[in-house]
């Protein structure tokens, strides 16, 4: 589902109060209101344990495209507490053929992240607005992605439960 397709589905909100970031790299007290058209939505996440040296990641990645796999984010890490190894965490994988690759290439639909995807507007301060309103409401972030691509922000946004990311998403969709 491309932007356009997902504001038709009702999938597009409007998220307001944004921070903007004074030139002392602090935020203010008295918020300054900015409308941001936000796309925000639960995002199945896909992990997978890789060799820690030249190639690993890219043989998982080949076969993944061999497959047809369109992947939107990629996150991969060496694993400190296992020398030699690594992590890759990616989404989306879509159809029963990215599946079985997937699956033949070691990675299993994870339940220990739930993430959600955030797409809007790039204003000063969003990405702080962005977690200070998940902070407020006393939800706790796992892990935080953010990238800059023309006018626009992507988000990837890790939690420890699916409560908690769906409590995100309902959020973010409400303070519009």
């Amino acid at each position: 589902m491309d932007a356009n397709e997902a504001i038709a589905a009702g999938q597009s909100s409007r998220f307001s109060p944004i921070p903007r970031i004074t030139e002392s790299n602090t935020i203010p007290s008295d918020m300054e209101e900015v409308i941001v058209d936000l796309i925000v939505n639960r995002v199945d996440v896909w992990a997978a344990s890789t060799v820690d040296k030249p190639g690993g990641l890219s043989g998982i990645l080949k076969g993944l495209y061999e497959a047809g796999a369109d992947l939107d984010f990629i996150i991969a890490r060496r694993t400190p507490e296992k020398p030699g190894e690594g992590v890759v965490f990616l989404t989306p994988i879509r159809g029963d053929a990215e599946v079985e690759a997937a699956s033949t290439l070691g990675f299993n639909l994870t339940s220990s992240v739930a993430a959600v995807r955030v797409e809007g507007d790039n204003v000063p301060g969003a990405a702080a607005g962005l977690t200070e309103l998940i902070a407020d409401a006393g939800i706790n972030i796992r892990g935080f992605s953010l990238a800059i691509i023309g006018p626009r922000y992507i988000a990837y946004i890790g939690f420890h439960s699916i409560e908690d990311a769906d409590a995100a998403v309902n959020l973010i969709q409400e303070s519009a």
